[in-house]
C-alpha cells in the first residue's frame, strides 16, 4: 500500500518534501524486450529550435511498452514496478499459454498472484479489477480506465488516480462521465479495463527542491518581466519594472482571463467539462 513519507528537515531541501512511497513495488531490472530508450529532444524540434521551453537534462530512463489499445492480455500479475516515464505503477503479466511476460497499466488493489485475463467475447464474465471488457457487459455505476477510442489511436483515463464512471446505455452508445467532469459516448463495443488507475497519491507529492525537479527533466521558468525587451513583451525597463501590461505570452497573446481549451466541439461529447 502506497503512503506518503516526510523526511526530518535537516536541510532546507527536505523541509517541504513529500513523496509517495510504496513498498509492494519491486525493484528488478525491467523486461528487455519491452524496454527501449526514447531520445530526449530538450524541448527542441527537428531543426533545432527550442519549442517547448523548461525541457531538458534529466536522469537517464527507459521506456516500457504497454498494452494499451485493448490488447488481450492474461497471466499472472508476478510484480508491480515504477514507471519513469508514467505517474502511474505498471504491472509484469506473465501467460503461461503463451509463455511471455506483458506490462499493463496497474489499477488499485492489483497485487503479486492475482490473476486477470480479457473478458471480451466471454459469456460468463468475472468482475474483477484489471480485466478488460466491452462497455456493453459492465454494470452501471462501475469505474473503468484505459478506455480505447474506436480509431485505436489513443485512449482516455490512463494517469495515477484516473477513472471513467459509466452513467448510462444505449441501444448504441454508452454515456461515461470522466475525471474532468465531462460525459462523453463511447461505443458499446469499446475495449475498457475495470478499476482506478494506481498510485493517485501522485498529486501529493512536492518535489521540495530545485534539483529533483531537473531529475525529472525539468528546467527552471524564467519570469518575462527578467527578460530583455527582444525576447518577451515584459521585458526591459529601468530597474524592477511590473510589464507594464496586462499579462500575455511570449507572443502577445493575453495569458490570463482566457479560455484555453480549444472551441471546436465533437458530436459524442454530451457536456463539456
Amino acid at each position: 500500500m502506497a503512503f506518503l513519507i516526510s523526511k526530518l528537515p535537516v536541510t532546507p531541501s527536505q523541509r517541504h518534501l513529500i513523496l509517495v512511497k510504496n513498498k509492494k513495488l519491486e525493484k528488478k531490472f525491467p523486461l528487455k524486450d519491452k524496454t527501449c530508450f526514447l531520445k530526449n529532444k530538450a524541448g527542441r524540434n527537428h531543426k533545432g529550435r527550442i519549442t517547448v521551453f523548461t525541457k531538458g537534462g534529466g536522469h537517464k530512463k527507459k521506456y516500457r511498452t504497454i498494452f494499451h489499445k485493448g490488447a488481450v492480455v492474461q497471466g499472472i500479475v508476478e510484480h508491480l514496478e515504477y514507471d519513469p516515464y508514467r505517474s502511474a505503477n505498471i504491472a509484469r503479466v506473465f501467460c503461461e499459454t503463451s509463455n511471455s511476460h506483458s506490462y499493463i497499466l496497474s489499477p488499485e488493489g492489483l497485487e503479486r498472484g492475482h490473476f486477470i485475463r480479457s473478458q471480451i467475447g466471454k459469456s460468463e464474465l468475472t468482475l474483477k479489477i484489471g480485466n478488460t471488457f466491452y462497455l456493453k457487459d459492465l454494470p452501471l455505476g462501475f469505474f473503468v480506465y484505459n478506455i480505447t477510442f474506436p480509431s485505436n489511436n489513443g485512449g482516455v483515463a490512463r494517469s495515477a488516480g484516473c477513472s471513467a464512471q459509466i452513467i448510462s446505455k444505449d441501444t448504441k452508445y454508452c454515456r461515461l462521465r470522466l475525471n474532468s467532469g465531462e460525459h462523453r459516448l463511447f461505443s458499446l463495443t469499446t475495449k475498457a479495463t475495470l478499476g482506478i488507475v494506481s498510485n493517485s497519491s501522485h498529486k501529493l507529492v512536492i518535489l521540495g527542491k530545485a534539483g529533483r525537479s531537473r531529475w525529472l527533466n525539468k528546467r527552471p521558468s524564467v519570469r518575462g518581466v527578467a527578460m530583455n525587451p527582444i525576447d518577451h513583451p515584459h521585458g526591459g525597463g529601468e530597474g524592477k519594472s511590473s510589464g507594464g501590461r496586462p499579462s500575455v505570452t511570449p507572443w502577445g497573446k493575453v495569458a490570463k482571463g482566457q479560455p484555453t481549451a480549444k472551441l471546436k466541439s465533437h458530436k459524442l461529447i454530451v457536456k463539456k467539462r
